[in-house]
């Protein structure tokens, strides 16, 4: 799509979301025109260097008509705090959201453990791997949730 140059095209995993790896400012008004009415972070500012920061993007992303999120997480240390704040933001933000993180692993990941409770583990583990995210490790605590 026209205007995606800085980012990896975004991977549908729902009828309201879809994630990708960072996405740049300059790519907010694309994302807008491609449909997406908010956008969610799951990247701490700082995280790497050279990585816009959330201000930044915020105001990218109102200047274009959308709305914004910050949820941060540490990669390998999600807490069932962390998914229900991204399902809630989720429930909550004009759809369809773009959410992303680093690669768009953290975020497929908080859309997974917030949907655990309508959703078989082998449904979202699948329906990752076809957006091209491997969560199959979190087949146990999809199952316990």
């Amino acid at each position: 799509m026209k205007g995606f140059e800085h980012m990896t095209q975004p991977k549908r995993l729902s009828d309201r979301l879809s994630v990708t790896s960072q996405v740049d400012p300059a790519s907010m008004q694309a994302l807008a025109d491609a449909g997406f009415r908010s956008i969610i972070s799951n990247r701490p500012d700082g995280e790497e260097p050279g990585q816009p920061a959330w201000t930044t993007i915020e105001h990218a992303a109102r200047e274009a008509g959308m709305e914004a999120r910050h949820i941060p997480v540490t990669p390998g240390a999600i807490s069932d705090e962390d998914a229900a704040h991204f399902g809630a933001a989720l429930d909550g933000l004009p759809g369809p959201t773009l959410a992303f993180c680093r690669t768009g692993t953290r975020s497929a990941t908080l859309w997974a453990l917030s949907n655990a409770d309508g959703h078989s583990p082998d449904e979202l583990i699948a329906t990752a791997a076809d957006a091209g995210y491997d969560i199959a490790p979190l087949r146990d605590r999809l199952t316990r949730r």
